[in-house]
């Protein structure tokens, strides 16, 4: 049988003992009811004739006068109506026949005083058997009602006991198998399969536990049927890791060291015995190389290892689980022979730029002298190449400073002449040096300052390229006869900000976080707005070798804001 089934019968069993004695209340009730109406209809009435008739034949002893006779007669037709009781029906008859000769007889007081007492017999004598008939009936009625209490006291009790025991075993036939399930449960979030329901029943529970168990075995058979083939996978990515010429060092969530190639090993210099399994952040208080990859945002590493200098970039990565963190994984990287390719590259192009420099410089020499009157006329055609001559050295010579600017930058050389200086002094030296090419396009300088700003530490020569840099590209990229916006203002803080805005076509966003990588071009620019796409790398490395920042903000259509910011002195 069912749950539903079980409690359907049990509340109906309640219910039906409750409708029985609710039954057999109302039962005798009607019964005590009846009993006491026929006490009053059948003999209290008779009673009520009786007095009656005596009192109206009491009234006048001398005869019966109309007002008695109608009395009697309307109660004895009363009585002769309301025969109940054995017997009463002769003691009736002979009362109307002793009342019929009263009413007959003359003034003759002895025959009178004979029949009136003949009379009273009479009514003395149904009165009595009513009276005899009321206390046999009270007597019925009396036992009627204690065996109503008696049976109904005995059905309520019985009723009482089984509620009882439904109230007290019910529950824990609800409660008990599940609180047992919940215990199973639990121990199979503990990956305890090992788990089995013993509910001895025919309904739900039954159910219950025959699913669960065949559940928790087809858990068992799983977790041991992939033991194995879980054991192999580790095995073999072990394997993967520790054949990988990268080093890799795996973290769980708490920071425990769970795997460790041999690589790694070695870059630290402590064996995969005394690693896996510890707390990282303990090695790393006496290990500087793993406290540089805990602790620090470096990206390239130089290690000395095996006797030889060696480089890494270090990646970290985080392992993500249904949105948490359950893990890292840093990753070594060897870079050595792109370092020293890099290295060389940088040397060669620092070179070449250097001993550009001067032929270079010779040849604007030269040019100088070709125009000058004094070594001969030149007509119009060679005035025209000369100019040309001049503007591609003038180009050559900007790219060889560009590439020589960064090289020192890659090899670590740049030298800073930190001082003190007005935002001013800045400002002015890049608005000279910017103010032919912003003539020759008619692009006007709109240059402001914040009230009372204070003094910078900087490089007044390299910030001041800087700017310059900003400028030309903001006057490259602006319309004819437009504007450019130089703001110089104090930020919260300690910082002062120099921007540059320009009102041209500006810069997709897509573009935006690349604008400032080395040799990066907008795409769409023109031949006269492109360079070498070294100007705003340089930028950035020179700004940021001050402490201070750079960015970018640009919608298209409306134009780019480049600004710097540079440390405030005071």
């Amino acid at each position: 049988m069912t749950i539903k089934n079980k409690l359907r019968a049990g509340f109906g069993f309640i219910f039906l003992l409750a409708f029985i004695c609710c039954g057999l209340s109302i039962y005798y009730l009607n019964r005590l009811s009846a009993d006491a109406r026929v006490i009053i209809k059948d003999n209290y009435e008779t009673l009520q004739y009786v007095k009656n008739i005596g009192s109206a034949l009491d009234q006048n002893e001398s005869g019966l006068n109309p007002q008695q006779i109608s009395a009697i007669e309307a109660n004895l037709v009363k009585q002769e109506h309301n025969i109940t009781e054995p017997g009463e029906q002769e003691h009736t008859d002979s009362l109307r026949s002793k009342y019929e000769q009263l009413k007959l007889l003359g003034q003759d007081p002895i025959k009178q005083s004979f029949l009136r007492r003949q009379v009273r017999t009479e009514l003395y004598t149904i009165m009595q058997l009513n009276m005899s008939a009321i206390e046999h009936k009270n007597a019925v009625a009396k036992s009627t009602a204690n065996s109503a209490t008696w049976l109904v006291a005995l059905v309520v009790s019985f009723l009482f006991l089984v509620a009882f025991s439904f109230v007290v075993n019910f529950p824990g036939y609800i409660a008990n198998p599940i609180s047992e399930l919940t215990e199973r449960i639990k121990e199979i979030a503990k990956r305890n399969y090992h788990q089995q329901l013993n509910f001895k029943s025919n309904d739900e529970f039954g159910e219950l536990a025959q699913a669960f168990n065949t559940m928790t075995f087809k858990l068992d058979e799983y977790e041991n049927s992939n033991l194995a083939s879980i054991l192999f996978e580790k095995k073999r990515i072990e394997t993967i890791i520790n054949s990988m010429h990268d080093g890799v060092i795996g973290l769980d969530e708490k920071s425990l060291i769970i795997f460790v190639n041999e690589v790694a090993c070695t870059l630290i210099g402590i064996s995969q015995v005394n690693l896996i399994g510890k707390y990282a952040p303990d090695i790393a208080l006496e290990n500087d190389l793993l406290r540089n990859l805990l602790l620090t945002s470096q990206t390239k590493i130089k290690i000395f290892a095996d006797n030889r200098e060696s480089y890494y970039s270090k990646e970290m990565q985080s392992v993500v689980s249904k949105d948490k963190v359950i893990g890292k994984v840093i990753i070594l990287n060897n870079i050595t022979e792109f370092q020293r390719l890099d290295e060389a590259k940088t040397n060669f192009i620092a070179t070449i730029s250097h001993e550009l420099k001067t032929p270079i410089s010779s040849i604007k020499m030269s040019l100088k002298l070709l125009e000058d009157k004094r070594i001969g006329e030149i007509n119009t055609e060679q005035k025209q190449l000369i100019g040309n001559i001049e503007d591609d050295t003038r180009r050559l010579l900007q790219i060889t400073g560009e590439l020589l600017d960064m090289a020192q930058v890659e090899t670590g050389q740049l030298n800073l002449n930190f001082g003190s200086t007005h935002p001013q002094n800045i400002v002015d030296y890049a608005v000279k040096a910017i103010k032919f090419t912003a003539d020759q396009k008619n692009v006007k300088i709109d240059v402001h300052y914040d009230d009372n700003l204070p003094e910078v530490r900087a490089d007044l020569d390299k910030t001041t390229w800087v700017l310059i840099n900003l400028l030309s590209n903001a006057i490259k990229y602006s319309h004819a006869k437009s504007v450019v916006n130089l703001n110089v203002k104090r930020l919260n803080g300690d910082e002062v900000e120099f921007s540059v805005q320009d009102h041209g076509q500006g810069i997709e966003s897509k573009y935006l976080p690349r604008i400032f990588e080395r040799y990066f071009k907008v795409p769409g620019a023109t031949v006269e707005q492109t360079g070498t796409g070294l100007g705003l790398a340089i930028a950035k490395d020179f700004i940021e070798a001050q402490s201070g920042k750079i960015g970018v903000q640009s919608e298209l259509g409306e134009g780019s804001r480049f600004y710097f910011t540079l440390k405030r002195i005071g």
